[in-house]
């Protein structure tokens, strides 16, 4: 039985790529793959999507905030608005293809693999890294409210480099 060749690129993340239902589409080139993707999750590839999703998942699994995307559109001589950052953003973690952590207050990063994970945050530096789920057991989790039932837990462990 001949099935299509599935293959995942580095630039698409595979929780992304496992969002298409038909992986085949992928074609090696990152704004058609961006394109597919998209599509996919019944978002319409506008130019400000296509090039802010192209910079997401350019470059592997990462976290990044609004404004370190931002930074990187505007190296890129991309013209957006932080606000569509933001929107964009939110846009894509509603439909699945990031994941948002909140580590301090009202900062919130955006993680490319959207998978089931939790984190370390590194103090002072700013920067989150994964923890792989095998890692992390979660103990007994707290009975939710009536009408309300428990979407996901995130573990955040805040580290800090020794003296």
């Amino acid at each position: 039985m001949n099935q299509p060749r599935t293959m995942v690129f580095p630039y698409v993340t595979p929780a992304a790529a496992a969002k298409a239902a038909d992986r085949s589409e992928l074609t090696g080139c990152p704004w058609h793959d961006v394109k597919a993707m998209l599509r996919q999750v019944s978002l319409r590839p506008t130019r400000q999507r296509m090039a802010l999703g192209w910079l997401l998942f350019g470059k592997g699994d990462r976290h990044l905030t609004a404004e370190m995307l931002y930074e990187e559109a505007t190296r890129a001589k991309v013209p957006v608005s932080l606000a569509t950052i933001y929107n964009t953003l939110h846009q894509f973690t509603e439909v699945g293809l990031l994941r948002q952590a909140a580590v301090e207050g009202s900062k919130a990063y955006f993680d490319t693999n959207a998978s089931a994970h939790h984190h370390f945050f590194v103090e002072g530096e700013n920067e989150l890294v994964d923890i792989p789920c095998a890692e992390v057991i979660v103990g007994k989790t707290p009975t939710p409210p009536e009408g309300f039932e428990i979407e996901r837990v995130d573990v955040v462990v805040r580290l800090r480099r020794k003296s």
